[in-house]
């Protein structure tokens, strides 16, 4: 499938969905890497998928908002655990 179909296939999706932002397949890329990222997938394996070379780039294109950044830190940090 060429880069071509997939924004085919996205703007059409979107259109069907009745979106009305500009959806590209960046957009599509931005989206897999948050929700991934929120449902538990480790960012080195986000990172492996997107094909960055540097965390930084993959943290850039994954938003993740401040409540979902204090959960994992609830869960997760040794301190919160006592």
């Amino acid at each position: 499938m060429t880069p071509t179909a997939v924004w085919a296939v996205v703007k059409k999706a979107a259109h069907q969905a009745k979106i009305r932002k500009n959806v590209t397949t960046h957009t599509f890329r931005h989206t897999c890497a948050t929700h991934m990222l929120k449902n538990g997938a480790p960012i080195r394996h986000i990172q492996e998928m997107l094909g960055h070379a540097s965390l930084e780039s993959t943290q850039i294109y994954t938003r993740v908002t401040i409540n979902d950044l204090k959960e994992i830190h609830a869960r997760y940090h040794p301190g919160e655990s006592v």
